[in-house]
C-alpha cells in the first residue's frame, strides 16, 4: 500500500480538513495505510453512527470551525503539513435551503481562510475539493469540462462554484504557477466530484444512506425524485484522483495546479430508480415508494462530468463499474447491520487497490 502514488504519501504530514465526514474518513484511513502522518481539522462527527469514529483512526485530531482563522492558523503552525486536502463543508443541498448563511459561511468564508492558512504555512501542495455542482447546469446530455462557467441554482450549489472561483483567484494572486519557486512555493488544484457512495455515509437527503437507514428500521424508503440522473461512483474513485493530483503537486509539477473532474464512465450515470433496482438485488429487504411534494425544492435532474482531461494527462480512470460500486456500498451495509457493527473499510481498499493493479492504473505503478 505505500507505494502507492510513487510513494509519495510516505512519512508526509497531511492536513485533511473535514476529516470526521464521509469522504474525509474514508482519504485518511487510505492514507494512514500509505504510511502518512494524518492530521484531521474538522467539527465533530456530524451523524451517529459515524464512520470516522467506527475507524478509530491513529491521526492528529483537531476539532475546530474552518470559519476560525486563529484556530486554523495555530493548527497549521504546529503542524506544518506538507499538503492540504480541503474537504471541509456544508455538503447538503437540501440544508442549503433551510440554511443559507451557514452554508455560504462555511463554503465560502471558510474556504478562504483554509486558503490563508495555507499561505501563511507556505504549505506545498493544496487539493481543493469543490463540487459537480459548481457549473452552471443547463441540465444538458452532455458533461461538463473543467472550462465551462460556475453557476448554482441552490445555495449549496452556488456556494461550492463560489469556492471553486476562489481558489482560481488564490491561484492568480497568491500562488501563480508562473512564479513557482521564484516568489512562492504553493501548488493548488480543484477537484469536482459528486454522487459519491460507500460504506459509512449516514448524512440526511443523501439516496444511499437513506435506504440503508430505512431498511435497518425495516421502513420503506421515501425517493422525491425517481427520474434524476447522476454519476454515481464509489468513494475510493475521486479520492484515487485527489491523491494523484496531490501527487503530482508534491513532485513540483505545475502543469497540474488547475481544475480536474473526477466522475465515472458513462454506464455509471444511471437514474435514481435504477439506483434502487440495483441495492435491492444486493439485500431484498429494501423497499421503497416514490412521493411527489409539490412544495419541494429545486433539485436538478441530469447532470454529469467530462473526465476526458483526467483521463488523458493523469491516465486517470475509474476502477469499479455501477454493478461492483452498488454491491460493495450495500455488503458494506449489510455487513454492520447484520453482523454486530462489522466495519468493512480495510476489505473494501484492499480489493479496490488490488482491482486497480490488475488495470494496471497509473497510480499503481
Amino acid at each position: 500500500m505505500q507505494n502507492l502514488f510513487g510513494g509519495i504519501y510516505k512519512n508526509k504530514t497531511v492536513l485533511v480538513t473535514g476529516h470526521t465526514g464521509f469522504k474525509g474518513s474514508w482519504l485518511c484511513f487510505w492514507l494512514k495505510a500509505m504510511g502518512a502522518n494524518v492530521v484531521g481539522y474538522s467539527l465533530e462527527a456530524p451523524t451517529k453512527p459515524s464512520h470516522s469514529e467506527l475507524l478509530h483512526l491513529d491521526i492528529s485530531s483537531v476539532f475546530g470551525d474552518i470559519r476560525d482563522l486563529e484556530r486554523l492558523n495555530q493548527t497549521f503552525q504546529i503542524h506544518m503539513p506538507d499538503v492540504v486536502f480541503h474537504l471541509a463543508a456544508q455538503p447538503l443541498v437540501r440544508l442549503s435551503y433551510e440554511n443559507p448563511i451557514e452554508t455560504y459561511e462555511t463554503n465560502v468564508m471558510g474556504t478562504l481562510k483554509v486558503l490563508e492558512a495555507c499561505k501563511n504555512a507556505q504549505v506545498r501542495a493544496i487539493v481543493n475539493i469543490t463540487s459537480d455542482k459548481a457549473y452552471e447546469n443547463q441540465e444538458w446530455v452532455w458533461g461538463y469540462r473543467e472550462n465551462d462557467p460556475m453557476g448554482g441554482y441552490d445555495p449549496y450549489s452556488a456556494s461550492k462554484g463560489c469556492a471553486d472561483l476562489l481558489a482560481s483567484s488564490y491561484r492568480n494572486s497568491y500562488f501563480s504557477p508562473k512564479e513557482y519557486k521564484h516568489t512562492h512555493n504553493t501548488l493548488l488544484a480543484t477537484c469536482r466530484a459528486g454522487n459519491v457512495i460507500g460504506g459509512g455515509d449516514w448524512a440526511k437527503d443523501r439516496l444511499m444512506s437513506d435506504i440503508m437507514l430505512c431498511v435497518s428500521q425495516g421502513k420503506k424508503v421515501r425517493i422525491r425524485n425517481p427520474h434524476a440522473t447522476r454519476p454515481w461512483q464509489h468513494v475510493l474513485e475521486p479520492l484515487s484522483g485527489y491523491l494523484q493530483i496531490g501527487q503530482k503537486l508534491l513532485e513540483g509539477r505545475v502543469e497540474f495546479g488547475e481544475a480536474w473532474n473526477f466522475g465515472p464512465s458513462d454506464e455509471g450515470s444511471i437514474t435514481v430508480e435504477e439506483v434502487l433496482q440495483h441495492t435491492k438485488k444486493q439485500w431484498d429487504k429494501i423497499e421503497y415508494e416514490i412521493v411527489h411534494d409539490p412544495k419541494g425544492v429545486h433539485e436538478a435532474n441530469l447532470l454529469k462530468l467530462d473526465c476526458s482531461k483526467a483521463h488523458t494527462r493523469l491516465k486517470w480512470s475509474d476502477v469499479w463499474d455501477s454493478n461492483i460500486t452498488f454491491e460493495k456500498t450495500v455488503q458494506w451495509y449489510k455487513s454492520f447491520y447484520e453482523e454486530h457493527q462489522k466495519v468493512s473499510t480495510l476489505e473494501d481498499l484492499e480489493m479496490y487497490v488490488a482491482d486497480a493493479k490488475m488495470q494496471k492504473k497509473e497510480w499503481t505503478k
